[in-house]
Formats: structure tokens, C-alpha cells, sequence
């Protein structure tokens, strides 16, 4: 085949036999086309790297193949359970080091981390970090995600050495809870595999029981790496992206061919895929969820006059704003001053070794002074150095005379815009007195906004200058189109609606709650507030809001209906429908059972900790807070500035459990390079999907005092029904011994009835037994405190270890006091729930709870209680399906 020319025969959907001839630089439709089948061909041959050549028809030696990439996250009222799973094989006669890196939001706790290398498995385990080493840490990090490049992520990274022609696989969970900024949710996963990948896959879900307004996904973000994606139509979805919703569920699926992905871009990094998203509320104080003794309040009133402004802008008019950066942010200006409102009140300050101030009081929004203000902008020129002290110094004093002369500051809201490129040089250099001096002058009575410009700027003097007082921060780089993202950026916060929140619940009723004063509320945002209600028998929940606007004082009072859970249910039922909790899910976060308000709790809790840490002055205080956020990040398993991240391997190996180098994070997942050397493992079959929270879970499955839902979608009809069985009684819920193999049996346990029940007992399944009989004989016991496998072997695992096991056509994964998974030749899947209590009443047992996930591998004939034909694999539109425990509405199967 000629270097020059590379001539194809392709077969794809609508194109049968096609050929044709290509030569390097070809245009238009015909050239891109066959540019991306060239790059298809490379990736066949294992050619993915654009520098290799496709010669003489043979391929030639390259790096490691990344066989699969896919992305699953499941969003549960605006919380976000995100797992990645990576398989690369080296196909190299030698070994050879292979790096998996992920861009991860900066706002995401890590929560797991494993590697599995031929059949050896490294399981992550969160930890205490010693103390010492924790300002060494912070150091590293700061260095590193200034270099990431990407606004809003960090980069997490782990190296191995995998044995030539061997396999390794990479699962990454991280979960974050959504802001809500210009009245949407966004979801943004990074799909940059750095290769064409033969399975590339993005599913998101999105569950919100208050209902879907709005939903659309965006055309790729593309990498902010010049040159490395083609253009896309702003209207256009990423190709092959396939939307399935209703009101409350929607069910988003990214699956480019490889064709698909070279036309993006060539080199495999293909970009950001995001999901924005809003919901619908009611004209009230808000929404409050309540499941298994925790509270989330999700906050956004609309249709309110907007609060009057008080606003300073303050600009880097110093040697190394010239050029671009500071044309840009001049028209970003133009652009703001005309969006401010009549009864706004501005002043503008261009700074560099000296400090400007265009008037000395703040004037009012009429058409002179916004043209004054425009040409004062105009004429600014760059020179000197950057004096961010002083510039910062006289902005918060005109907003504080301002203020207290004009007696308005119950009626408006005084903020900063505070715009620079750079760090400090002039007047104050050093960062602590900076923040000390900006804290005492403000006074907690004026919200600062940073936004930092380019590779230079100190972005974390920024960060901390906003969350110090009241503000927000973003970080533009200079490739970037600054002023578009100045504009966005003053959006959010060109609204203010209420000012002074502060949001009450009875002391009595609730404990542990999150933060509960609020400086400002901007339209289209949304304030967010967790706890713990007191007593799980409360019926309703007092919440009185009160707040400034632009007219009156504001008191919103309510009684919140609270659902008490069904005696004896202290756990949460699985999401059932398809793949919905196949997603990444919550292992329960040390405190039980997986729940998504418990998880949104400690999400908030733990990052309210240790901003209280990072910030106290006092060192009792300070080394308070940091173990109080260490024991809850712990508990959590969050990767958090004070918890690290220890690789044990675990699995078929008897060989003790060895510790790696350890991994941590700072304020969020950190930049981190994990290397791992050892032993070459023997070559091995690759385990399939070996992380638990990616659940598949179908409506057919057996719970509780068991209750049984069984799905019929050809008949458009689903059967809910109990058994009455006794203590001791074996029930037989799938028998296919003579197709599939596959036989699964359930042994009942007894306990009294509740209080007031009808019943006089309840039961519940202390024993699931599976048999698998293809390709090789398996016996299967599963209990809430031990899993038996035995097919020639005798292995025990227990319960509280994550662990994942695979022999022939068999796949066993624990997740630690969570749920167990088995996987039988891929196509039979059953997931089995553990359900622990921590203080179990007289009438509560520890209980399983028995699911089948796929059924793509039981024959017609399959019978029992669970059993008959397997469900249709079309989808269809989900319904609200009766649950003993609670209704979700879930996709059929």
C-alpha cells in the first residue's frame, strides 16, 4: 500500500462495499470521510497514533491499546455518582508502563480508585493522612492544577507496569453535587482517552423526582489544545448521542463508532460531554426531601424584584495585560455597563503599580455616565507592576462610604469585580496579610468576584480571596475568548435577588445541619441545605425563611409534610429500571446502606469543614475542624487535603494484603501520580466489569417481607405480589438448569411483626444459593456476612471488603457492606442487596435482597418465581411501577 495513497474497503450502515482513494490534505466531505476511515484502519491495526504510518500492510509495533473507555453517571436530585472505567492491553513484547489519567470537576470528591492487573486486583481504601505531611501536599497540588489547563478540573493520574501482551484495567468513582448557575444544572464528563477507543461509551442518567423542565446536550467542548478538534455546529448533538425521557427520568447515551470518533478528532481527545439540565419548583419555600432521617432543601425563588447593585469594577491595567487580554476584557466591560439597571450605582478602578479611580463616589447608571465610563475604559493603557492589595483596599473603601453616606445598604447589594492576569509585585506581596487585609476592611458586608487571566495569575489567592468573602472565582486562560467568559461570568451575578438569607428549622426536630446564612441569593442559582432530622417519627418539618429584597423584608414560613419510612425499612431500594442503577452508585459512606440525601449531607459537610479549616487562624480551632473533616471524609471515603489513598490488592491472590504508594488529594481530588511496580503477573483472563457500583438492576427482582415485581413489557404489564412463606422455607426464584445452567434459590428467615402490623411475622431472605452449571460447575452462598464460591476451589470473602473474583464464564464483585454482583457468561447478571442495620429493632433481621439485572442469557423456558420469558430488551416508556417500599419511577428493562 503506497505511503502517499491509502486506498480503503469499508462496510458501514448505508455504505456496503465502498471504496475509494484519499491523499493527504484531500478537503470536503469526500476527504473527511476518508481521513476518518484511515484513522479507523490505523486503530484496526493498532496504528492510533497519528505519527504512524499505514505501510506495506503490516502494523507495525505502538503504545498500549486502549480497548474500552465508558463513563457512567447517575444524578439523583442535582447529586452526581460518576464512575470511569479504562482496559488498555500491552501488546508490546516487552513491558511497559501505561498511564491513566481523568479530568475530574474540581468541585468531585474521589471515592474509589482500583486497578486490576492481569488477575490481580488493587483495591483503593481511603485514610487518615498524617498530619506532617499535609502542608507538602498542598504545595504539590498548587503547582499542578495551575498547569491542567482545563477551567474547573483537576487531572487524577496512576502509572502501572503491565507485563508484555497482558491486560490492566482503571476504575475511577468521584460524585459532586451540581450548581445551578444561569437557571440550569450542568454535568460535564471529560472524554479524552488521548486514542481512538473500539468501545467509547458516555451514559448519563438523571433522576429528579420534582420533574424535568428542560434538557439538552451540548456539541463537544473542545480541548483547549489548538488545533486538536475540528469545528462543530453549536445546535448539533455529539453523533450518536440518543436522549430517552419523561417528566422525571432521562436516560442520556454517547456511543461513537470509531469512524465517528477520528471525525471529531484524530488524536482521541474528543472533549467535553455535557448535560444541562433544570427542574421544575414550586412557587414556594422550596424543595425538601426527606429519605431514612436526612434532609436536603433545595432553595431558588424567581419572579422577585431585583435587588439594587453597588458594584466596583476593578482591572489589571499592568505591563502584562497588553494585546489581547486587555482588548478583550474592555469589551467585555462595554458590553456589562450597558446591561446595568437604572437603579444600579458603579465605579470602575484601573490598577497596576498605581491605583486609578475614575470618581471618587460611586455614580449612578444613566447614559452619560455609562459613556464616561466606557471612554475612562477605552484609554486605559498597560504599564507598571500589579498592586492587588491597594487596588482591593480602595474598592471595598468607595463601596463602604458609598453605603454608609447614601444609607441604602439594607436595600442593595455592594460587590466587587475584581479582573487580573498576574500576582502581586507592588505595595503588600505577601499573600496571608493580603487575605487578612480584604477579610477586616469587607467585613463579611461586601461580596468580592475574582477572575483570574492566563498561566500566571495566582489563582488560589483568588479563590481564597472569594470564599473568604462571599464571592465566586473563575480562572480564563489565555487561549481562551476572555471577554465572552467575563460576560457569562457577570451574568450569574448580575441579578441579585435576596441578600441577608437565613433559613430555620425547629432545634429540636433537626441536628447536624449544613450552613444556614447566606449573604446573597442571584437569580437562576440555588441555595442548598442538608441535616439530620432529630426524631425519624416526625410528620412535619417547620422551615421559616427570611431574607431583604429590593421592596420589604421577607418571611416565608411552611410545614413540610415529611414521609415516615415504612416500619422495618430503614435502607433505600435500589433505583430498578434500565441501567439506571447500573450507573456509578454510592457504597453508603460507612453510615449503612447506599442513600443520596445521606451522601449530599457529608458532601456538604465535609466541604464546609474544611473550608473552616483552611481558613481559621487559631490553631486549637483549626486542628479541631481538621479532624472533624477527616473523620467524616473517612466515613465517607472521600479524598479530601486530609485523607490519602492506599492501594491494597485483594481478590483470587492469597499473597497478604501489600500497600502502595499512597495517594491524596487537596480541596477535591488533587493531581495525583500513582505508580505501582511488582512482580509481572502471569497473563490471565480479564475480569469484566469488576466495580460494583456500576449495578445493573431490573424491575424483576425480590425484596423485603419479600415482595415480588415482576416485569412483562410485551404485555405492557407488571405483577407485584408477596409470599407468605415460613422461617426455613427454600424458594426456588429462577430455575434454567437445562439451557443456561443457571438455577438461584432463596431460604427464608423469621421475625416478629412490627407494633400494630397485621401480620404476626415477617420473613426475609438470609440465603441466596446460585448454581451455574456452563461453562464449568459453580456453587454460589451468599449471606449479609460472607460470599462462598466454590467450582473446584473453596473461596470465602466477606462482606465488609470490597473484593472482585473471576474464574471461567463467572464474575463475583463485592462491594463492602453494599451489594454483591454476579455475572455469568455476560449475558446473566444478578445483583444481590445487603441490607445491615446498624441498631435493629426486635422486628428488623439482616436481610438480602435478590435482583436480576440482565436475563439476556436465560432460555424461553426459564421458570420459577422470578423466572418465565425473558423481558423484551426494547425501550419503552417508563410509568410509575407499586413498590413495597417506595415509588420511583424506572425505566422497563
Amino acid at each position: 500500500m503506497s505511503m502517499a495513497a491509502a486506498q480503503l474497503a469499508v462496510v458501514t450502515p448505508g455504505l456496503s462495499g465502498v471504496t475509494g482513494s484519499v491523499r493527504p490534505g484531500d478537503s470536503g466531505p469526500r476527504g473527511e470521510f476518508w481521513n476518518a476511515c484511515i484513522q479507523a484502519a490505523r486503530f484496526l491495526c493498532g496504528l492510533a497514533s497519528e505519527s504512524q504510518n499505514i505501510a506495506s500492510g503490516v502494523c507495525s509495533k505502538t503504545k498500549p491499546l486502549m480497548t474500552e473507555f465508558s463513563v457512567k453517571s447517575t444524578i439523583i436530585s442535582r447529586y452526581a455518582f460518576t464512575t470511569v472505567s479504562c482496559r488498555m492491553l500491552n501488546r508490546a513484547s516487552e513491558d511497559q508502563e501505561i498511564e491513566f489519567q481523568m479530568k475530574v470537576p474540581a468541585a468531585a470528591f474521589i471515592t474509589n480508585f482500583t486497578m486490576l492487573i492481569g488477575d490481580k486486583v488493587y483495591q483503593g481504601e481511603i485514610r487518615e493522612r498524617e498530619k506532617r505531611t499535609g502542608d507538602k501536599v498542598k504545595e504539590k497540588r498548587n503547582k499542578t492544577s495551575e498547569d491542567d489547563g482545563e477551567k474547573g478540573t483537576e487531572t487524577f493520574r496512576a502509572s502501572v507496569v503491565i507485563p508484555s501482551k497482558d491486560k490492566a484495567a482503571f476504575l475511577l468513582s468521584y460524585e459532586e453535587l451540581l450548581q445551578r448557575r444561569l437557571g440550569k444544572y450542568e454535568h460535564v464528563i471529560s472524554v479524552r482517552p488521548q486514542q481512538l477507543v473500539g468501545r467509547l461509551t458516555v451514559e448519563v442518567n438523571v433522576l429528579e423526582r420534582s420533574g424535568i423542565t428542560s434538557l439538552e446536550v451540548l456539541r463537544l467542548q473542545h480541548s483547549r489544545q489548538k488545533g486538536s478538534v475540528r469545528g462543530e455546529g453549536d445546535s448539533e448533538l455529539p453523533p450518536s448521542t440518543v436522549i430517552n425521557q419523561n417528566d422525571t427520568f432521562a436516560k442520556i447515551i454517547f456511543k461513537p463508532s470509531v469512524v465517528q470518533q477520528a471525525k471529531i478528532a484524530q488524536n482521541g481527545i474528543l472533549g467535553d460531554f455535557i448535560v444541562r439540565y433544570d427542574v421544575n419548583r414550586e412557587p414556594s419555600i422550596g424543595d425538601i426531601q426527606v429519605l431514612n432521617g436526612y434532609f436536603v432543601h433545595y432553595f431558588a425563588p424567581k419572579d422577585l424584584p431585583p435587588l439594587p447593585k453597588n458594584v466596583v469594577f476593578v482591572l489589571d491595567s499592568s505591563a502584562s495585560m497588553v494585546g489581547t487580554k486587555l482588548r478583550q476584557t474592555k469589551d467585555a466591560l462595554f458590553t456589562i455597563l450597558h446591561d446595568l439597571r437604572p437603579q444600579d450605582h458603579f465605579n470602575i478602578i484601573g490598577f497596576s503599580n498605581r491605583i486609578k479611580v475614575w470618581k471618587d463616589h460611586l455614580v449612578s447608571v444613566t447614559p452619560d455616565n455609562v459613556r464616561d465610563g466606557k471612554v475612562y475604559i477605552h484609554h486605559m493603557s498597560p504599564s507598571g507592576g500589579t498592586d492587588i492589595n491597594g487596588a482591593l483596599q480602595r474598592a471595598i473603601r468607595l463601596l463602604t462610604d458609598y453605603v454608609a453616606h447614601d444609607d441604602v445598604g439594607d436595600r442593595s447589594v455592594s460587590l466587587v469585580i475584581f479582573l487580573t492576569d498576574g500576582k502581586p509585585t507592588v505595595g503588600e506581596t505577601h499573600t496571608l496579610r493580603i487575605l487578612n487585609n480584604t477579610r477586616e476592611a469587607a467585613r463579611g458586608q461586601i461580596c468580592i468576584f475574582t477572575i483570574g487571566i492566563g498561566n500566571d495569575v495566582d489563582f488560589k489567592l483568588l479563590e481564597k480571596l472569594s470564599l473568604e468573602n462571599c464571592g465566586l472565582t473563575r480562572h480564563v486562560l489565555e487561549e481562551d475568548d476572555a471577554g465572552s467568559q467575563l460576560v457569562g461570568f457577570y451574568d450569574e451575578i448580575r441579578t441579585p435577588l435576596l441578600s441577608d438569607i437565613r433559613i430555620d428549622y425547629p432545634p429540636a426536630a433537626v441536628e447536624r445541619v449544613t450552613r444556614t446564612l447566606f449573604p446573597n441569593y442571584f437569580n437562576g442559582s440555588e441555595i442548598v441545605i442538608a441535616g439530620k432530622l432529630a426524631h425519624r417519627t416526625v410528620e412535619r418539618l417547620h422551615v421559616e425563611v427570611t431574607a431583604s429584597n429590593s421592596k420589604k423584608f421577607v418571611v416565608l414560613k411552611a410545614d413540610v409534610p415529611v414521609e415516615p419510612p415504612e416500619v422495618g425499612n430503614d435502607v433505600e431500594p435500589p433505583e430498578v429500571g434500565n441501567d439506571v442503577a447500573g450507573s456509578a452508585r454510592p457504597e453508603g459512606g460507612g453510615y449503612g446502606d447506599p442513600n443520596h440525601v445521606q451522601r449530599l449531607w457529608s458532601y456538604l459537610s465535609t466541604k464546609e469543614l474544611l473550608s473552616a479549616w483552611l481558613h481559621s487562624s487559631d490553631e486549637r480551632d483549626k486542628e479541631r475542624l481538621r479532624q472533624k473533616a477527616q473523620a467524616l471524609a473517612v466515613a465517607s471515603r472521600f479524598l479530601t487535603p486530609v485523607t490519602s489513598m492506599h492501594l491494597k490488592r485483594s481478590g483470587l491472590q492469597t499473597d497478604k494484603p501489600e500497600d502502595a504508594q499512597s495517594m491524596s488529594a487537596a480541596t477535591g481530588p488533587e493531581p495525583v501520580m500513582q505508580s505501582l511496580r511488582g512482580a509481572s503477573p502471569q497473563p490471565g483472563p480479564a475480569l469484566k466489569k469488576p466495580y460494583t457500583p456500576r449495578i445493573k438492576v431490573s424491575k424483576t427482582s425480590v425484596d423485603g417481607d419479600p415482595h415480588f415485581v415482576v416485569d412483562f413489557p410485551l404485555s405492557n404489564l407488571t405483577v407485584c405480589f408477596n409470599i407468605d412463606g415460613q422461617p426455613g422455607d427454600i424458594l426456588r426464584l429462577v430455575s434454567d438448569h437445562a439451557d443456561s445452567g443457571v438455577t438461584v434459590n432463596g431460604e427464608l428467615i423469621g421475625a416478629p411483626a412490627p407494633p400494630g402490623g397485621h401480620k404476626k411475622q415477617r420473613t426475609y431472605f438470609r440465603t441466596i444459593t446460585i448454581l451455574a452449571n456452563k461453562p464449568e460447575r459453580s456453587y454460589l452462598e451468599i449471606t449479609p456476612s460472607r460470599v462462598i464460591l466454590d467450582g473446584g476451589d473453596r473461596l470465602v470473602l466477606p462482606c465488609n471488603r470490597s473484593a472482585v473474583v473471576g474464574r471461567r464464564g463467572l464474575e463475583v464483585s463485592v462491594s463492602a457492606n453494599a451489594n454483591v454482583t454476579v455475572t455469568i457468561q455476560g449475558t446473566i447478571a444478578f445483583v444481590v442487596l445487603i441490607h445491615l442495620y446498624k441498631k435493629p429493632a426486635p422486628y428488623q433481621r439482616d436481610h438480602l435482597g435478590f435482583y436480576i439485572s440482565s436475563s439476556r442469557g436465560l432460555s424461553s423456558s426459564c421458570h420459577g418465581l422470578l423466572g418465565g420469558r425473558p423481558p423484551s430488551r426494547r425501550v419503552e416508556r417508563r410509568r410509575q411501577v407499586p413498590r413495597a417500599k417506595l415509588l420511583l419511577p424506572v425505566p422497563l428493562a
